[in-house]
């Protein structure tokens, strides 16, 4: 069997009239970057595109998880366009790019990203999905719901190749070290929902089919973790593979069928629904969002990518988009009140703070009374 490395790697590196898309010309950028390492027999194959403001490269090579010179190749590429961006004064230009020097791999420096070492079967199709304006928790709920909800995946039930079920690896994403935890579904179910809920801490890393074959790859990179400040969300990327002993694509697509709520939004300070849309819509506008996924599907042979196929850009989805937008509606009229605007615990690497800051020496331990003004009963002169 061919074994491949599937990499995908993203940034804010600058847009398009404000936090909305990416121009054209970083794209021709990138293709011609990453067609370079190509030629230099780095990557086997790539596609470039977009999810909102975000760069995206994928890429196949066979070097493995964490290849110096692959992720060297992506960080050149994003300091290329950034560049570019900065020379066209283009906005937000090296947003992600929070370190001067490449250290030999991205993690930890701003870009995020996904990996996985496959054996290619004789049909290996997978999903790329790439969000904008939220948070690697985004992905918790329809990636549980893919490997682990029977009423979502009907594999689950019907098909002895599923029946076993999957192991999630779960990331603490709030310590300072990465810690780790393995959990069987459907087993341990409940446990892993205990976890898989509070998506602003823990977050899906890795699944397995119960006899160890990958299954899927998520981003889990915080970059107010990097920065120590608020530079924009996570934005996070995950690789599915589907078919054969997997969950079929139509289940894997089933799983964003609901527009769950996620953390983001205008300044990653609000909450609003997760909308699929086609690339043609994969532009945050409204209230600089709402926060939206993209879906290319592709088939991988012998390394080489073939496709891809827009998963959203369907009739199919209409449905949740609307509901979504029902939702963004109601959520937009609650303004500055939670549960739209975030918990304060969820503020503190915002820009909130330091308006908070101003108010603190303010505040008393007793009860204030406002003085009132003494009423004036003097007879004005006639």
């Amino acid at each position: 069997m061919v074994e491949t490395t599937i990499s995908v790697i993203k940034a804010d590196i600058g847009s398009l009239a404000g936090h909305i898309v990416v121009p054209d010309f970083l794209f021709e950028a990138a293709r011609k970057s990453l067609k370079e390492g190509v030629n230099q027999k780095i990557i086997n194959d790539f596609y470039v595109t977009n999810a909102g403001d975000d760069l995206e490269l994928i890429m196949t090579h066979n070097k493995g998880e964490g290849a110096e010179d692959v992720h060297k190749l992506a960080w050149d590429t994003f300091m290329k366009g950034t560049e570019l961006a900065r020379e066209k004064k283009i906005y937000a230009a090296g947003q992600d790019i929070l370190a001067d020097t490449f250290s030999g791999n991205v993690k930890g420096m701003g870009p995020g990203s996904a990996e996985m070492v496959i054996e290619e079967r004789r049909s290996e199709p997978i999903a790329i999905f790439m969000a904008d304006k939220t948070e690697p928790g985004a992905f918790n709920l329809p990636l549980y719901k893919m490997f682990a909800d029977p009423f979502n995946t009907a594999g689950l039930v019907i098909d002895p190749n599923l029946h076993d079920g999957f192991r999630f690896i779960i990331q603490d994403i709030m310590k300072d070290i990465p810690c780790f935890i393995e959990m069987k579904t459907p087993e341990e179910s409940y446990d892993v929902l205990a976890l898989l809920g509070s998506t602003g801490r823990y977050t899906i890393k890795k699944v397995y089919r119960a006899d160890g074959m990958i299954t899927a790859s998520v981003s889990t990179d915080k970059l107010h973790a990097v920065a120590g400040k608020y530079v924009g969300k996570d934005d996070p990327v995950a690789i599915i593979r589907a078919h054969s002993g997997l969950p079929a694509m139509g289940e894997v697509l089933e799983a964003f069928t609901m527009p769950h709520l996620v953390s983001g939004w205008m300044r990653g300070s609000h909450a609003g629904p997760l909308l699929p849309v086609g690339l043609k819509d994969s532009r945050c506008t409204r209230f600089d969002g709402p926060p939206r996924v993209v879906g290319l599907g592709f088939q991988v042979s012998n390394g080489v990518l073939i496709g891809p196929v827009d998963l959203f850009d369907d009739v199919a989805f209409d449905i949740t988009r609307q509901r979504g937008m029902e939702i963004a509606d109601y959520l937009r009229r609650i303004g500055p009140f939670q549960p739209h605007r975030l918990a304060e615990h969820e503020m503190e690497y915002t820009t909130l703070p330091k308006v908070l800051a101003s108010c603190e020496n303010r505040f008393v331990e007793e009860e204030i009374v406002p003085k009132t003004k003494a009423k004036d009963t003097s007879e004005s002169a006639e």
